[in-house]
């Protein structure tokens, strides 16, 4: 169910069954099935059509959840040198010529926020994400150590390269942590597929460095790599990789610090 949220409203339906079988029998089948995958299968899926199927993953009109509107992404258009005006609602290169034309009422905070922008089908209103949340937490599914986590490691490194962004020819350094938040994908993988209970951090102290790590890849992945405007999929499934090995830093200390307090 999540896979499809993922992916381009226009999206060829063979290309989703290439993804999802993919992603099932690769990501997760070949690991023991439910339960022992280390990656998340519906991010496995859609990384082998980012990369296999590129032309109908990106570009400028496949990437359009909002009936009657068509155009690149923010963070499509922040990648090749545009810049987010929230002033006047537009979304403008560095030359001054309009890139996309404004949504309704313009492309403010609050739109994107509430969903009404570009952006596959799942990720654009961050608001549906957030109650998302509060229905993931107070059931137990999922962690609110992982959600936090995110949030800290984006909002951190996003500010102090915020900060820098008068000194550095990059317009993805002035896009603000709180713009982060409500473009793209970041609030959907937060909340939906960072708390993966099988292929996240499993110890309580482990998933707030994995949360951060997460947060903190995904502004690296926006910022630093123009090839990929869209981070937080990388940083999810680079963060699955390193789960075992946070949680098992974690338990040594845990034990290290328990022998010594026994000796003492």
């Amino acid at each position: 169910m999540l896979f499809p949220l993922t992916l381009p409203p226009t999206i060829p339906l063979w290309e989703v069954a290439i993804g999802i079988i993919f992603g099932v029998v690769l990501g997760k089948e070949v690991f023991g099935g439910t339960g022992m995958n280390f990656l998340n299968p519906a991010l496995t899926a859609r990384a082998f059509l980012y990369f296999a199927h590129a032309a109908d993953m990106s570009g400028t009109n496949v990437w359009t959840a909002v009936h009657g509107y068509s155009g690149a992404t923010a963070l499509g258009v922040l990648a090749e040198g545009g810049k987010l005006s929230e002033m006047t609602g537009k979304v403008v290169a560095a030359d001054k010529t309009v890139l996309v034309e404004s949504i309704p009422n313009g492309l403010t905070w609050w739109n994107a926020f509430i969903g009404n922008m570009h952006g596959s089908m799942g990720e654009t209103s961050a608001l549906a994400c957030l109650i998302g949340a509060a229905i993931l937490i107070a059931t137990g599914i999922g962690s609110w150590r992982i959600m936090s986590g995110v949030l800290i490691g984006m909002f951190g490194f996003g500010w102090l390269l915020n900060l820098a962004a008068g000194s550095v020819d990059n317009p993805m350094f002035a896009v603000g942590p709180e713009w982060h938040l409500v473009i793209g994908g970041f609030a959907f993988g937060t909340v939906f597929m960072a708390t993966d209970p099988v292929s996240a951090s499993m110890t309580n102290t482990g998933k707030w460095i994995y949360g951060a790590l997460i947060g903190f890849m995904t502004i690296l992945v926006r910022s630093l790599n123009p090839a990929f405007p869209e981070g937080i999929m990388l940083a999810i499934l680079f963060g699955n990789i390193f789960a075992p090995l946070i949680d098992y830093f974690v338990i040594q200390a845990n034990i290290k610090r328990r022998v010594a307090y026994n000796a003492a």
